[in-house]
């Protein structure tokens, strides 16, 4: 049984703030029997999808992500449709993103099932998970993996979340920021590992970060880039260091998503994999 609550970090600043409301709703959820509920509904959650399965292979994987909104940019998709957004993604991703923070980020766990129904593809749950029962409650509304941070979660509390999701058969994305979160990580049992170049403190990204960083992670574990990415040339500097790139904001918030990841080296039929120049 993991100990609730669990140690955890506080990373301060913006992510101080969300995870400080995360505390409030998730002892809302608990009293409300929400937990409980989805614990019962784990009977009927669909078949997992492998998220890391189907980020291995030659060249670079994308992630496309569904963000309704961001804290620094506000509403992205304009009244659009999410689960549109999620469609468009079909045929050129090979896993989707769905934020599932509602206060800051706009998502929900109603909004990962409404996008389970009407895609193939593999679904990461994106929140900031800091109690295992969000695990057996992502996992219920179908989610395929989970996304888990090194800045929140110290060693022994990453472990034991790594286990919880390897029991009710979850992926994990596990992210790092610096070479201090990295070394725990890859003391883990951590298989697909994420790496943000944006600081968490001050929110300026730095792709540097994910150069650094992606060099010391051993081949026969993933390595996903993560925020940052905006253009063909983001992506042709990465190609040849990172296995996926998860990208959120700059195709979620365009006009033309699909042009977007078109321009981007992804089109329709890519099959999730960068149609661009040769890496190396």
């Amino acid at each position: 049984m993991i100990p609730t609550p669990l140690k955890l970090r506080d990373p301060g600043g913006v992510v101080g703030q969300i995870v400080a409301r995360k505390h409030a709703d998730l002892a809302t959820r608990r009293r409300d029997g929400l937990f409980a509920a989805a614990k019962a509904a784990l009977a009927h959650a669909p078949t997992v999808r492998d998220f890391a399965a189907a980020l291995r292979g030659p060249g670079v994987a994308l992630i496309a992500e569904v963000k309704p909104r961001s804290p620094s940019r506000g509403d992205l998709l304009a009244g659009r449709d999410p689960v549109a957004l999620a469609r468009i993604y079909d045929g050129r991703a090979a896993a989707i993103s769905v934020l599932c923070d509602g206060p800051f980020f706009g998502g929900d766990l109603a909004l990962l099932r409404r996008i389970r129904a009407v895609t193939s593809l593999p679904l990461l749950c994106k929140d900031f998970i800091i109690d295992p029962d969000q695990l057996v409650e992502a996992r219920a509304a179908g989610a395929d993996a989970a996304l888990l941070m090194a800045s929140l979660l110290p060693p022994h509390s990453l472990g034991l979340m790594l286990a919880r999701a390897a029991e009710l058969g979850l992926g994990a994305l596990v992210e790092v920021h610096d070479s201090a979160e990295l070394d725990e990580v890859l003391a883990s049992s951590a298989s697909v590992i994420g790496i943000n170049s944006r600081d968490l403190r001050t929110l300026d990204v730095d792709l540097g970060r994910i150069e650094a960083l992606a060099k010391r992670v051993p081949p026969h574990r993933l390595r996903v880039g993560e925020s940052g990415v905006s253009s063909t040339a983001d992506v042709a500097r990465l190609c040849d260091q990172v296995d996926a790139l998860l990208i959120g904001s700059a195709v979620a918030g365009a006009t033309d998503p699909g042009a977007r990841l078109t321009d981007l080296g992804w089109p329709q039929g890519a099959a999730g994999r960068w149609q661009g120049a040769p890496c190396g």
